[in-house]
């Protein structure tokens, strides 16, 4: 499985210098998503280990407020909201 994901992830980052438009934008917002996914389970991981939302938005390189608002437990659904 892990290969599989490693080549998906080759193809979709080798589309993105694609002369073809299409091609290429619609590998850029497939990263776009793949990367929110990617963050948003790294800063449950982060928050899971204790981490502060200010270690967590220096690492991200943002700030504070910013990482909290976009990950923090307002945002976040849960029973009957979402």
């Amino acid at each position: 499985m892990e290969k599989t994901a490693d080549r998906e992830a080759t193809t979709l980052a080798a589309a993105t210098s694609s002369q073809d438009p299409e091609v290429g934008l619609r590998a850029v917002a497939a990263l776009r998503g793949l990367l929110e996914v990617l963050e948003a389970l790294q800063v449950d991981n982060a928050r899971a280990q204790g981490w502060s939302w200010q270690d967590i938005a220096g690492r991200l390189g943002v700030s504070k407020q910013a990482v909290h608002q976009k990950h923090g437990p307002s945002r976040r659904p849960g029973p009957g909201r979402g």
